[in-house]
């Protein structure tokens, strides 16, 4: 029985990893995290990656998401205030991250876009037995896959959807 729940438990970080990849991806692209840095910091990062043979895209999204609360940072503060609160603690991260992205002149809502949808994607799939905490260790492994395994790799990923959503930056 013990190898049941251990193998549901995997498989549902797995699906979880994939719903948080995908979640804050396509939100943060859409409001145009490839596009140009939208805070300070941002364009060192993306310049560092496309003198390493990355993509200036993929490297301003990860730039944007590593000095302000974009949609990954929503994604998992909102499953961590889930966890505690429900649907409430999922607005109320909304919030916090809203904030925060003011406190970095950032002007973009994708951060509380990110957990507001999360917050309706944790209600959801509740009814299918995902939990929180399945939510929490899948953005988790969804932030390492885009900064910390391979940044060169994944801006070239980035650069590709970014292209898919004509929001690639100009070189």
């Amino acid at each position: 029985m013990a190898d049941v729940n251990l193998i549901t438990t995997i498989l549902g970080i797995i699906v979880a990893a994939i719903i948080c990849w995908l979640n804050f991806v396509i939100i943060d692209t859409y409001f145009g995290l490839p596009e140009q840095p939208g805070v300070k910091g941002a364009r060192l990062v993306g310049e560092s990656v496309k003198n390493r043979n990355g993509d200036i895209a993929g490297g301003f999204f990860q730039g944007n998401i590593l000095c302000s609360p974009d949609a990954s940072a929503g994604t998992l503060l909102a499953a961590c205030a889930y966890l505690v609160l429900g649907i409430p603690g999922g607005i109320i991260a909304a919030l916090f991250v809203f904030i925060g992205n003011r406190l970095c002149a950032d002007p973009g809502y994708a951060g509380s876009c990110g957990a507001l949808t999360m917050t309706i994607i944790l209600y959801l799939t509740s009814f299918v037995g995902l939990t929180p905490q399945m939510f929490i260790v899948g953005m988790v492994i969804a932030i390492l896959t885009i900064q910390g395994v391979d940044q060169v790799a994944a801006s070239k990923l980035i650069g590709k959807i970014a292209k898919k959503f004509s929001r690639h930056a100009e070189e």
